[in-house]
């Protein structure tokens, strides 16, 4: 979401005044009510109200998104706000002849090549060597209790290996993420909820602080990313919240730099005027478990690029 002035702020927060709360928005709007209601059927209403469905969530968070955007095919959707108009999308072939996050897949493979110190590499953290399983990430640790992100995992591999951290929001990790992602291109989000209550707790958490509002503008995740993909603010045409972070991570021409999913999320936090969490605490490792898991089955298309 771009920096709003004030005034512009409040005029769009007026027009927004019909926004879903975070009940109802736990049904994707009343268009995928309906949807949504399918997959309680055999249940008491007592009980459906908190039984969380994960799979019908996903259906209908699906199905609200391909309703509302009937000349998009579903797995564009990870294409964003260049998905949403014939203009943008002509923008967009234009820009993938010459990528601008060509020269972060380079840097990344480069890293990620590289031996650590003691003589093992990233390959020796990861299944299939870290080959094309970003579809895989974010998952659910049984043994911990927590969601493990992509780039939690990388940093656990460098300290497991002796070597710091990276910054979760800087050019390091933008890159390996995007050469992780580039080797996975095409391949459909497989997210696991595994069965344990500590993964459907994770996944409800996130799930609540995507519809949650905050800030000093009092706006959640959803208000832009759900209510209105495809707007405009100021110069910016918001983007699905649909396949949203299988295009990650990306570069932007507002940052001139590629950007991780940590820095996405603390940015938007930042331009809502609420407090950025640390990058990779719970909250937003169990925000990206939640949108990963409604977008399975779209491709990774990351790194993308966007306005």
């Amino acid at each position: 979401m771009a920096s709003l002035h004030q005034s512009e702020a409040a005029s769009f927060e007026n027009a927004l005044g019909g926004e879903v709360n975070v009940r109802s928005a736990i049904h994707f709007a009343s268009g995928a009510l309906a949807v949504a209601a399918l997959a309680f059927l055999a249940v008491p209403p007592a009980v459906a109200a908190d039984t969380p469905d994960p799979a019908a969530d996903a259906k209908a968070f699906q199905k609200f998104f391909t309703e509302k955007f009937p000349k998009v095919k579903l797995e564009d959707f990870v294409n964003g706000p260049y998905s949403m108009n014939e203009d943008l999308h002509r923008q967009w072939e234009e820009k993938e002849q010459f990528p601008p996050y060509e020269f972060a897949i380079e840097m990344g493979k480069e890293m990620f090549s590289k031996p650590f110190k003691n003589g093992k590499s990233y390959a020796d953290c990861f299944p299939n060597q870290g080959i094309g399983i970003r579809q895989n990430y974010p998952y659910f640790d049984e043994k911990e209790g927590k969601v493990v992100t992509l780039e939690l995992a990388l940093n656990r591999c460098r300290e497991t290996n002796g070597e710091p951290p990276f910054s979760y929001v800087k050019d390091e990790m933008a890159a390996l993420t995007a050469y992780m992602a580039f080797t996975s291109r095409g391949k459909p989000f497989d997210i696991k909820i595994p069965d344990d209550p500590r993964a459907l707790e994770a996944y409800q958490n996130g799930k609540r602080y995507f519809y949650t509002r905050r800030g000093q503008l009092n706006f959640s995740c959803a208000t832009c990313h759900v209510q209105i993909p495809g707007e405009r603010i100021r110069a910016e045409v918001l983007a699905p919240a649909l396949g949203i972070l299988n295009a990650m991570p990306i570069y932007r021409s507002e940052w001139s730099s590629m950007g991780t999913t940590s820095r996405r999320f603390t940015t938007c936090n930042s331009q809502i005027r609420g407090v950025p969490l640390n990058p990779q605490d719970d909250e937003y490792r169990d925000l990206e478990y939640y949108l990963s898991y409604v977008s399975n089955g779209l491709p990774v298309s990351g790194p993308g690029a966007r306005p």
